[in-house]
């Protein structure tokens, strides 16, 4: 009878604030971090979630996450597998532990970490990439996921389970297709603020060599900077490549429009979190007021009662779901739902240490059994620190390859994860000897 005997939490960061790498208007100087979490099990094999940061404030989600796992029922594996469902409401739910959210913050991220571990051990002990397990499932199954709670003004369990019953047509087409072909990615690599024009340039020049249709350039911190660089980027990618823009939420709802239209002439695909990411009626306004410019955001979206918000508010016109921002493949599930129901194409966010690595699994889930279709749908690549994992992500000319490994790809190399725990890994360590470590974030 399989157990949980331990669990670990790790403060693991990489100092990518030296090369401004994940730079923008507001992260200016961003060390991508992760709150790592290892459920170790009697009999093997063992399961791991994350939640992403940006450095300093990494040690208050590694310490939400051990509050988390001690919720966890007292239960042998196979029978707490059986019902994640029920987990995850009890996680997210707890009477005490909710008031630290509710619903939102570390808390929620927390209890999203717990299930991702949880849900990669599912997937490996069925010998299953967890896209694929999730496809395998029922639509009962499925819809016993979901916390439908304060969501049943837009999308009742009826409902789900219609949409997931009508999706077992064909998915079995849609899966091979999907192990054929994989998925459409874009890339953010060549945008950071922090970048110099010329870095920009050749990025997005290799971008292009690479296969990609769409780049993404952060914006937001001079009007003039971003229409110079706008200009650099479309003559270097030319006038069929896609270019989006990401504001990460530094405008306000009164200027955003005025700075978007100033941009409108380089052909802008989207405009991604031009204001706080819980300001519904905010996002509404701008995009009406930007029309035909296309407005994206969820990274920092808390939870799925926003998302439900800004459907019905027709203020978004692509959802950025996020891996570790909510309640773990829970509560994804229950997003994708949602943007099915009102018919508005998933484009995940993937920007941070792992997060191509896990989000990859939802886009991949959502063609096969959800929306059924990869029209106007790409999922986001950085190529950054994917060789710290056990089975990183793959790209091939402009397309995330199909996951075939066990599990949710969370899981990284022990001695990564040894070398850069913080504070006393033996990577910062050589940076504090060697001086570098003064523009580096740290708690």
């Amino acid at each position: 009878m399989t157990r949980i005997i331990a669990a670990e939490v790790v403060d693991v960061r990489f100092p990518t604030s030296l090369e401004l790498d994940g730079s923008d208007a507001v992260n200016v100087d961003p060390d991508y971090s992760a709150a790592y979490l290892k459920l170790t099990t009697d009999e093997g094999p063992d399961g791991y979630g994350l939640v992403f940061t940006a450095g300093r404030g990494n040690e208050v989600v590694v310490a939400a996450i051990e509050s988390a796992v001690a919720l966890l029922p007292d239960e042998n594996l196979d029978e707490l597998l059986s019902h994640l469902g029920e987990v995850s409401r009890a996680l997210v739910h707890d009477s005490q532990f909710r008031w630290i959210g509710p619903e939102k913050g570390a808390a929620h991220m927390a209890a999203g970490a717990v299930l991702n571990a949880l849900w990669d051990l599912k997937a490996k002990r069925a010998g299953l990439p967890l896209w694929e397990l999730l496809a395998r499932m029922t639509p009962e199954e499925l819809v016993e996921v979901v916390d439908f709670s304060h969501l049943r003004d837009a999308i009742t369990e009826a409902e789900a389970l219609d949409i997931f019953t009508r999706g077992q047509e064909g998915k079995e087409q849609r899966i091979a297709e999907l192990k054929q072909h994989g998925y459409a990615a874009y890339t953010t690599s060549p945008g950071w603020l922090g970048y110099s024009d010329d870095k920009m340039v050749r990025l997005a020049k290799e971008a292009v060599a690479d296969g990609f249709t769409l780049i993404k350039l952060k914006v937001g911190r001079s009007v003039t900077d971003d229409i110079r660089r706008m200009q650099l980027a479309r003559a270097a990618v030319g006038p069929d490549i896609k270019i989006a823009v990401d504001a990460n939420q530094i405008w306000e709802v009164h200027e955003a429009s005025e700075w978007i239209n100033a941009l409108a002439d380089h052909d802008v695909y989207w405009v991604e979190e031009p204001t706080s990411p819980d300001d519904v009626l905010g996002h509404a306004r701008i995009r009406r007021e930007v029309s035909p410019i296309k407005i994206a955001t969820g990274e920092a979206v808390q939870n799925r009662i926003i998302f439900k918000q800004l459907l019905q508010a027709e203020a978004l016109d692509f959802m950025q779901i996020d891996s570790t921002r909510v309640a773990g493949p829970n509560e994804n599930v229950a997003n994708l739902l949602l943007a099915k129901r009102f018919g508005i194409p998933v484009c995940p966010h993937a920007g941070g240490v792992g997060l191509c690595e896990l989000v990859v699994h939802f886009s991949f889930f959502d063609y096969a059994v959800v929306s059924a279709t990869q029209e106007n749908r790409v999922i986001e690549f950085v190529d950054h620190l994917h060789e710290h994992f056990v089975a990183p992500v793959s790209v091939v000319n402009g397309r995330y390859q199909a996951p075939s490994a066990p599990g949710n790809g969370a899981e990284m190399y022990p001695e990564s994860v040894q070398r850069w725990a913080y504070p006393a890994g033996a990577g910062w360590e050589e940076l504090r000897t060697t001086g570098q470590i003064g523009s580096v974030a740290s708690s």
